[in-house]
């Protein structure tokens, strides 16, 4: 006990209100932060530098040279490839800055620039969607859907035209009728709403697919491949209707194993 009083004794003088002041300014800061990126992307992408991080200390501890030179180069560019990562948010940022506005304005900016659409919490329903699919597939229509799961989908709603509607299997199959101006290209969903129509996806530069597979079957398993997103295709020469997760396809499902696929792996 006198040796821990006489520590606390021997540090507390050099303690200045300045450094105070500082670590609570961080603190403030961190925590802004936090707000700002919580439920969005950057949060995962922050704890994966974190974990790197922590993990170059721990081999630098250790002696481990290879690692942690690996590792330290790895380290050494993050910030280049934060900046690069995050572009578009940080061009907003900084043009919202040399703005005219109240800092209660600006604040509220700067969470709408970083922010994430606050989800639902209302189960999805996906009967709608396995309607549609059931109705598409005995007229032959060709379909094309895209479901959110964890990744962002904005860039590939951007690509088409914005619908934001809730979902209904009359707007779907209105969507993917021949002589719609909007049936070509696939349709973004986000749970119970439809984001956009006709929007433009990655198509799979796979050699090891089946030949016979069209352009929506290809687009499916490339933006599967790129991005956390399931998709399901309606064959427009069969009918047969297929899911796509992680590049890889499923041919010809029922209904009934199509509403159990959603409703397990589309959060």
């Amino acid at each position: 006990m006198n040796s821990l009083i006489i520590i606390l004794t021997s540090v507390w003088p050099k303690i200045r209100f300045v450094d105070v002041l500082d670590v609570l300014l961080v603190a403030l800061l961190l925590y802004e932060l936090y707000r700002l990126a919580k439920g969005t992307n950057v949060m995962r992408i922050f704890w994966t530098i974190v974990g790197i991080y922590v993990l170059w200390r721990v081999v630098v501890l250790c002696g481990m040279r290879l690692s942690s030179e690996i590792l330290g180069a790895v380290i050494s560019v993050g910030l280049l490839a934060i900046v690069v990562v995050f572009q578009p948010e940080i061009r907003k940022f900084l043009l919202m800055l040399g703005t005219k506005a109240s800092p209660e304005l600006r604040l509220r900016m700067i969470r709408r620039i970083f922010a994430k659409q606050v989800q639902t919490t209302k189960k999805t329903d996906y009967e709608p969607y396995v309607q549609a699919c059931r109705h598409m597939s005995a007229g032959k229509v060709g379909a094309l859907i895209i479901f959110k799961r964890n990744n962002s989908i904005e860039e590939i709603a951007s690509t088409g035209e914005a619908i934001d509607a809730r979902v209904s299997s009359a707007l779907l199959e209105t969507l993917f009728f021949k002589n719609s101006p909007l049936h070509d290209g696939a349709v973004v969903a986000d749970g119970n709403r439809v984001i956009a129509a006709r929007c433009i996806l990655p198509v799979t530069a796979r050699t090891d697919i089946d030949p016979n597979l069209g352009l929506r079957h290809r687009s499916a398993i490339g933006v599967t491949e790129q991005i956390d997103v399931v998709a399901v295709v309606v064959s427009e020469e069969t009918g047969a209707i297929s899911y796509v997760v992680d590049g890889e396809i499923h041919h010809d499902v029922s209904s009934i194993e199509l509403k159990k696929f959603l409703e397990e792996n589309v959060k």
